[in-house]
Order: C-alpha cells, then sequence, then structure tokens
C-alpha cells in the first residue's frame, strides 16, 4: 500500500467510529498516556491541537497546564513547524489548512528535551508513523533531535508494517487505546 492508501483507509476508519466512541477510546489513549514516566517526568509537553476524531489534545493541554507543566503548541510557517508557548485556547486561530494555531507574535517555546506528542494516520508496531502527507514534523524533528517523542492513536490506526521513506523519522513510544 501507498502512503496515500493507507491515510484514506485510516480516515475510512476513523469516520466509521461514532463520536462517542471516539471519546471513550481517546479518554482510553490518554489515562495511558499519564501512566508513562516519559508523561512524569516531562516539565514541558508540546502537542497538536486536536480537531475533528483526532485523539483529543485538548484535554491533554488542560491536564498539562493544572500540573504545571509548560505547554507549546505548533504553527506551520512556511514549510516550518514551530512551537509557540501555549496561552489559551481563545488565543488560538485558524491557520495552516483551517488548524487551530497560536498567534505569529507569540512566544517561541524553547526546550530541547520537551515531551513531543505527534499526530497520524497510521502508525507501525514499528514505530513508524504516516502523517497527514506535509512533512512538518519530520523537518522538524530532523532539524530538533534528541526530544523524546510519543504518538497517541486508536488502537484500529496501528499496523505491523507500513512503507517509509528516509527522512520519516520514527516515533519513540506509540500509545493506543487498547
Amino acid at each position: 500500500m501507498t502512503k496515500d492508501e493507507f491515510r484514506s483507509m485510516a480516515r475510512a476508519e476513523r469516520a466509521r467510529h461514532t463520536k462517542e466512541e471516539l471519546a471513550a477510546m481517546s479518554a482510553a489513549a490518554l489515562t495511558r498516556l499519564y501512566a508513562t514516566e516519559a508523561w512524569k517526568s516531562a516539565a514541558s509537553v508540546w502537542t497538536y491541537v486536536s480537531v475533528k476524531d483526532e485523539v483529543d489534545t485538548r484535554s491533554l493541554i488542560a491536564r498539562a497546564l493544572a500540573e504545571g507543566k509548560r505547554v507549546a503548541v505548533p504553527r506551520v510557517t512556511g514549510t516550518s513547524l514551530v512551537f509557540y508557548e501555549f496561552t489559551a485556547f481563545e488565543a488560538l486561530q485558524e491557520g495552516y489548512h483551517q488548524l487551530p494555531e497560536p498567534p505569529a507574535d507569540g512566544r517561541r517555546a524553547f526546550d530541547p528535551e520537551a515531551l513531543v506528542i505527534l499526530p497520524g494516520l497510521a502508525f507501525s508496531e514499528e514505530m513508524d508513523r504516516i502523517g497527514y502527507g506535509g512533512g512538518f514534523y519530520d523537518r522538524f524533528l530532523a532539524a530538533e533531535p534528541g526530544h523524546s517523542l510519543v504518538a497517541l492513536c486508536y488502537d484500529f490506526q496501528m499496523l505491523d508494517h507500513l512503507e517509509v521513506e528516509d527522512h520519516d523519522i520514527p516515533v519513540d513510544v506509540v500509545i493506543t487505546d487498547a
């Protein structure tokens, strides 16, 4: 299967589940994340802001802030992904592909040891991921190696193997609802 075929398959599978089913699976995945040493020891959490049927990172952001962690969210700038300190959900603006992004005049985040939570459409037991096709996270991670990388997904997004390319950067851990 090609990356685009995996992407189409993953989108179709997510669409087969009700909002309630996805919310329950999302909560289960987050519970598993919060039990990890990576989460417990992280002073900073850099995460995407979930949309539609993705694992709910909005509640993750709220929990991280409640635990005193610094939070940063990404903004697409040209072909780059830049993380900015999170201030409030109300401060987010519609950005690249109508995704919620921090304002461009926000404060850039800096923490080479931040826990980075990655989105994606398909993941493998080998820790490979297929994102949405822009390559933004792979370019960011190539420029800033050393972060602890966690992918959040639903169990049905896991595959035994994915065909990836040399520039695709694997994650350290994939956390699912199962």
